[in-house]
């Protein structure tokens, strides 16, 4: 795996209400294969190239993702949470729900620029 470095893509995923038939259509139409992934009583999916290799993730609308736009949305490597999450509000941007936990380490939160445009950022 490459290492993550701040300030780039680290990961991308798409939440959306038909996540099984998205997930179909990015299969059929690029070629990915598609891997359940558990999230407690539902599933989510990891697409991976032909090779097996991760690229992003199909998500369901549901639970702590009903709030999320149906954009594929990139997730950006910063090194301080929360100076970036303060440093988005001081500048004019908006932070859009609750920061939230993925693991014992990694925190994400997604964030809206002043133009509009959605990206979330991870730590």
């Amino acid at each position: 795996m490459q290492e993550q470095k701040i300030g780039h893509i680290v990961h991308f995923d798409l939440t959306v209400e038909d996540h099984e038939g998205v997930s179909e259509f990015y299969k059929e139409v690029v070629g990915w294969e598609k891997q359940g992934l558990d999230m407690g009583g539902y599933n989510d999916y990891v697409m991976k190239d032909k090779e097996g290799n991760f690229l992003g993730g199909v998500c369901n609308k549901v639970g702590g993702n009903a709030y999320l736009p149906p954009y594929w949305l990139i997730y950006v490597k910063v090194e301080d949470l929360d100076a970036s999450l303060a440093k988005c509000e001081e500048l004019g941007g908006k932070v859009i729900g609750e920061k939230r936990k993925y693991g014992e380490e990694t925190s994400y939160c997604l964030i809206q620029d002043p133009a509009g445009a959605y990206m979330m950022l991870i730590n």
